[in-house]
């Protein structure tokens, strides 16, 4: 069993789902990422998302890409990413996957870029412009590494597909809760629960279902954890206080996950 299963079996067994964090590696500078991480882990976050800034984030919204920005100007690279997880993994028992587009990966070579991130520590993979259909050699890359990998699927997705992605994933399956790009929102739309419902039987025994994609508020975690889903994925709403950088910007990021994992005990 690794890290990633691990986590969900535990946060079941206590009767609650997990919280999965995302922010940009990199943003504001690398140097201040471990130090958020750190401030999100004694929050309560059971798996932290790191991305890896890129300059054409397809599907990430305004607060993503002005965070990919901010650490690309800070000298973010693809191979000081995984330096990133390194530190965060030596310090804290907690399963870190990379966000990422294929490019960088294309780029660097999957097999040499692949090795190093396990050899920082780095448990799986989200590569969300990568289609199943196209990713054969990347699985098996992935799996040579015993590394996950995390695919997508959309309220698009058609049943046969869903299919098909569920049995080439494994940690979990990213669902994406609506239409268009990341986010904060206000609410949960009754479409988010009808969808995790019809998704939930698919995935059931065999991989963990984790929801993202407007996630902000302890009660949308709550209302996505209630409605059958093993997970919430929440990164924006982290990003947002990052982005202002203030004083207290640690303690701000800790008591936010404080939060939102208290929402994470089901009903």
């Amino acid at each position: 069993m690794n890290s990633i299963q691990s986590v969900f079996q535990k946060a079941k067994a206590n009767g609650s789902g997990c919280l999965i964090g995302y922010i940009t590696a990199g943003d504001p500078t690398p140097q201040a990422t471990p130090q958020i991480a750190d401030a999100l882990i004694r929050g309560g976050v059971d798996i932290l998302e790191l991305g890896l800034p890129f300059s054409d984030p397809i599907a990430d919204g305004p607060t993503i890409q002005a965070a990919s920005l901010r650490a690309l100007t800070a000298g973010t690279t693809p191979m000081q990413v995984l330096e990133i997880a390194k530190e965060i993994k030596s310090k804290h028992d907690v399963p870190v996957v990379v966000m990422t587009y294929y490019n960088p990966v294309f780029h660097l070579g999957l097999d040499h870029f692949l090795g190093a991130a396990k050899t920082a520590g780095v448990d799986g993979f989200i590569v969300p412009d990568l289609p199943v259909e196209e990713a054969d050699d990347y699985r098996k890359a992935a799996a040579a590494h015993h590394l996950d990998t995390i695919f997508l699927a959309s309220p698009a997705t058609s049943k046969d597909r869903l299919i098909k992605i569920v049995n080439a994933s494994s940690g979990f399956l990213y669902l994406v809760s609506r239409f268009g790009v990341t986010g904060a929102q206000q609410n949960v739309a009754d479409s988010t629960v009808q969808l995790i419902r019809k998704v939930q039987p698919q995935v059931a025994g065999k991989v963990p279902l984790a929801v993202g994609f407007g996630i902000s508020k302890p009660e949308h975690v709550k209302t996505v954890i209630d409605a059958g889903a093993d997970a919430a994925i929440v990164g924006s709403a982290f990003i947002n206080i990052v982005q202002q950088n203030r004083n207290d910007m640690l303690n701000q990021l800790q008591t936010s996950a404080e939060a939102l994992k208290r929402a994470t005990k089901k009903s």
